[in-house]
């Protein structure tokens, strides 16, 4: 697998283990039910969600291991740099974490018959963590107002009396907390400031977009960034895809009356609750998340991950391709890949087969 050099010395990190999970290819067993029964040539080019990119790594290889003759790039730059590549036409496709916007939509895309539009597929449904790397803590809890106050800059030091107040006979050093937050247009900092405005408004002043909206803290770009700049500093915290969460330690969150423990269970359990945006074409599948679920183990700090592609794309051959492509990410074998690499949530079985329904009809 090749991949572009743009992009920052991490997401090209990220892309170099795509590109060596790519050339371990033979190594994987191949999808028994990957919709790919005839033989398939050609080469996919896709851009995006950096979240995304362990999914992505073991997607590429199953599939090319089941298509020998197909080779499929992705480049893991940001979900904002996917979908502006997918619109100007220099991907032939997108992962965002974040769906097409309406003005988006009223646009044209490169890729995509001029009477055809970009259709949003959920393909990946993750945890986003509270990860933390402070010495000696490993049980911490944050309400809502609190996450808020810290990622704005209000709440300054670990031994904030807000912190202490829910963490009682936690050890909480009296340091400076560092946020660490991305530098980068990102889907996962859209779904974390969702979260937070629908949750902590009186705090969170700020409108939930995928820019960071507030000057505190250190930058880094995309998720490998974010995850080697916590790794780097003490006393850090930040909000990113539980995937690359690694060994930091994780928040429990408070939801409704009880503090959760992130898992993809609950996650997934969030998005099977929450309606799909009103007012999209039929085959649009943008989901609506309800952030302020407050059920028992539930964990509305999620995202859903989309595979953005053409209804009808102007090549039949890429159309093909994708079209078979995407029906392997979302097929039973293609979310259990996920899932174990990445620790994200298989779609449960109505959004599945609603994404199923829509893949067909993709030409």
């Amino acid at each position: 697998m090749k991949f572009s050099r743009i992009g920052s010395i991490a997401a090209v990190a990220v892309a170099a283990t795509i590109v060596l999970s790519s050339c371990a290819s033979n190594e994987a067993a191949a999808p028994s039910d990957s919709n790919s029964a005839a033989a398939l040539t050609g080469t996919l080019a896709g851009i995006g969600s950096s979240a995304q990119g362990t999914a992505q790594t073991n997607w590429i290889k199953n599939f090319q291991t089941e298509n020998p003759d197909v080779t499929i790039n992705y480049d893991p730059q940001g979900s904002g740099a996917g979908r502006t590549a997918f619109i100007s036409g220099a991907a032939d496709f997108a992962g965002s974490d974040a769906a097409l916007k309406d003005e988006e939509l009223s646009g044209t895309f490169g890729k995509c018959a001029p009477d055809s539009k970009a259709i949003d597929l959920p393909v990946y449904i993750s945890p986003i963590a509270i990860a933390y790397n402070v010495d000696g803590l490993t049980d911490l809890k944050l309400d809502a107002d609190t996450v808020a106050g810290i990622f704005k800059g209000t709440i300054k030091t670990w031994n904030d009396k807000a912190i202490t107040a829910l963490n009682p006979d936690a050890t909480l050093p009296s340091a400076k907390i560092t946020v660490v937050h991305r530098s980068d247009d990102s889907g996962t900092t859209q779904n974390f400031a969702q979260w937070v405005s629908a949750n902590a408004p009186t705090v969170w002043d700020a409108e939930a977009t995928q820019t960071y909206p507030y000057k505190v803290g250190d930058a880094a770009k995309g998720t490998s960034g974010v995850a080697d700049a916590v790794k780097s500093s003490p006393n850090s915290i930040t909000y990113i895809d539980d995937s690359a969460a690694g060994d930091f330690g994780k928040a429990q969150l408070k939801v409704g009356d009880a503090f959760s423990t992130i898992s993809a269970e609950g996650a997934a359990a969030v998005v099977a609750k929450s309606p799909l945006v009103e007012g999209r074409e039929t085959n649009d599948l943008a989901i609506n998340i309800d952030r302020k679920n407050t059920e028992a183990n539930a964990w509305p700090l999620v995202l859903v991950s989309y595979l953005i592609t053409c209804q009808t794309y102007t090549d039949p051959a890429v159309g093909t391709l994708v079209k078979a492509y995407a029906g392997y990410v979302a097929s039973a074998d293609g979310q259990t890949a996920a899932a174990t690499a990445a620790k994200s949530a298989p779609l449960s079985t109505d959004l599945s087969s609603k994404v199923a329904a829509a893949i067909a009809t993709i030409k």
